[in-house]
C-alpha cells in the first residue's frame, strides 16, 4: 500500500473513532438531559470540590486536617442542589487540593467540579471558566497603628506606605498616588509577611492590602489591640466559586443554590459565622459585612422580589 494512502486511512481511522466517541458521549449526554458535568457527576456519585489549605475563612484545614470555611459551606449548598438536578441526593464529595497557581487549570482540566476558595471573577478568567454569584468583596485598604490618626489614603500625604510585590494592591497604591498627588514612599515586601514586619518595625506608615488578608494577619498574630484595617477601597476584587465555562445548566444549578440560600436568609448567617463569629481553629477576624455584598445578597433573595 501506498505510504501516504496508508497515512490517510490512517488519519480517517482516528478521526472517525473520535467522531463515534464523541457521538457515544453526547447520545449518553442527551439521553440523560445533562450537561457533560452533571453527566460525570451522575455516573461517579461524586463531586469534587477544590479546596484550599490555608486561606481562611474562605477554605483552609482545621486541627483534623478536614477542609472547612465559608466557600466550602457555598460549595456544600452547590452540592446538594447538584443532587437534585440529577436525581442522586446522596452524592459524595471528593476534595482535591488545588493551589493559587493551578485552580483554574484544575477546574478547565476537569480535574474538580466546583473551586472553593477565594478566587477574584474578572473579565480575564471569565475567558477561561465562569463564576457563581458574588459571595465575597475583597479590595485594597489600609493596616494602620491602632493610635495612628489615618483614616484614608490621603492622610498618608509623604509618608510611606508598604506593598507586597506583583500585586494588584501595588498597582492600586501607584494609581491613587498619582491621581491624588501624594508623594508616597511606596515600599516594597517580599511576602505578606515581610510587609507586615515592616509595619510593625515601623519602617512603614501603612500596609496595603486587601481588607480580609490584612484582618487575618491581624488575627494570626493576636493583634487586635496593636492595628487596625482603615479607608475606603482603592481597588474592588469580587470573588466567586469556579466551575467549568459553556454549561448553561450547571451555571443554572449553581444560581440555583445561591438563591435559595438567599430566599432562606441563610447568606448573611454564613457570612457571619465565618467571618464575625470566632472561628473553630480559634481565630476571630470581626468583618463585618459590607454594604457591597449585603445588596448583593438581598438580590439573592427571591421571596422578597416575589412580595414587592
Amino acid at each position: 500500500m501506498d505510504k501516504s494512502l496508508a497515512r490517510s486511512l490512517s488519519r480517517g481511522c482516528v478521526w472517525l473513532a473520535a467522531s463515534l466517541l464523541a457521538t457515544a458521549a453526547f447520545a449518553q449526554t442527551s439521553s440523560e438531559g445533562l450537561s457533560p458535568t452533571l453527566s460525570a457527576i451522575k455516573k461517579a456519585h461524586t463531586v469534587r470540590l477544590g479546596y484550599r489549605e490555608s486561606s481562611p475563612p474562605f477554605s483552609f484545614l482545621d486541627q483534623s486536617n478536614r477542609p472547612i470555611g465559608y466557600s466550602l459551606e457555598l460549595c456544600e449548598a452547590i452540592v446538594e442542589e447538584i443532587g437534585i438536578e440529577v436525581d442522586d441526593v446522596s452524592l459524595k464529595i471528593d476534595y482535591v487540593k488545588v493551589t493559587s497557581d493551578d485552580r483554574i487549570d484544575a477546574v478547565v482540566q476537569n480535574k474538580i467540579d466546583l473551586e472553593c476558595g477565594s478566587t477574584t471573577a474578572n473579565a480575564e478568567r471569565g475567558k477561561r471558566v465562569a463564576f457563581s454569584p458574588l459571595m465575597f468583596v475583597a479590595g485594597t485598604k489600609l493596616m494602620v497603628p491602632k493610635a495612628s490618626p489615618v483614616q484614608q489614603l490621603a492622610d498618608l500625604k509623604g509618608k510611606t506606605v508598604v506593598v507586597t510585590k506583583g500585586t494588584t494592591n501595588e498597582q492600586a497604591i501607584q494609581t491613587a498616588d498619582k491621581k491624588l498627588s501624594l508623594a508616597l514612599n511606596i515600599a516594597v515586601g517580599a511576602d505578606h509577611e515581610q510587609s507586615y514586619q515592616m509595619l510593625v518595625d515601623g519602617k512603614a506608615d501603612a500596609f496595603a492590602t486587601d481588607d480580609i488578608l490584612l484582618s487575618g494577619l491581624i488575627a494570626r498574630h493576636k493583634a487586635q489591640d496593636k492595628y487596625r484595617v482603615t479607608g475606603d477601597y482603592l481597588s474592588y476584587d469580587p470573588y466567586g466559586i469556579m466551575f467549568r465555562k459553556g454549561e448553561p445548566q450547571l451555571a443554572a444549578v449553581v444560581e440555583r443554590a445561591f438563591r435559595k440560600l438567599g430566599s432562606n436568609r441563610d447568606l448573611v448567617p454564613l457570612y457571619n459565622k465565618w467571618f464575625t463569629a470566632r472561628l473553630p481553629t480559634g481565630e476571630r477576624l470581626n468583618v463585618p459585612i459590607s454594604l457591597q455584598l449585603e445588596e448583593a445578597f438581598k438580590a439573592m433573595d427571591d421571596s422578597a422580589s416575589a412580595n414587592n
